[in-house]
């Protein structure tokens, strides 16, 4: 029994997520960053996290080469930005505030949490890279996060 690509993608959409997005820096010292839903934890001893990242994506070189990345978690005010790290050839980081980690990477200001990682193995997984990262710092912050659901963004009632 197989599933169709749409049938999928349709099942997947009924499971919600939280809605990051990864920075990084490329070999040229140039400044990545692209919206990522398929994230999660993945070890507390050590502290793991992972990003499933797509191999056609244009962050994907740069995500897979760099010896550190960031996940920055959005909140639920922040899908214009979410947005904004989706689109293709443009400058994701005109116009958006930020500042750097210790170690250069961009941090979105007013995100709800900030990981940062040094990569710890990568893996194939069919059209995506997993790529594992071992949490080095971070910090939480209070308010509600964004949301992706059924191919769209939500905010979470409480």
């Amino acid at each position: 029994m197989s599933v169709s690509s749409d049938e999928f993608r349709s099942i997947l959409g009924r499971f919600p997520s939280g809605v990051t997005v990864v920075t990084t820096k490329a070999a040229d010292g140039s400044d990545q960053g692209m919206t990522v839903s398929a994230f999660c934890s993945l070890s507390l001893q050590p502290p793991l996290v992972l990003v499933c990242i797509e191999k056609t994506a244009s962050v994907h070189n740069a995500l897979t080469s760099s010896p550190a990345f960031i996940v920055n978690i959005l909140s639920a005010k922040q899908e214009q930005i979410a947005r904004r790290f989706s689109i293709v050839d443009i400058d994701r980081f005109e116009g958006v505030g930020f500042s750097r980690s210790r170690n250069g990477i961009v941090v979105l200001d007013d995100v709800l949490g900030v990981i940062e990682c040094n990569r710890f193995s990568l893996h194939e997984g069919g059209d995506h890279t997993i790529v594992v990262g071992e949490v080095e710092a971070g910090r939480a912050e209070t308010g509600a996060p964004l949301i992706y659901y059924r191919g769209g963004y939500a905010q979470m009632e409480r």
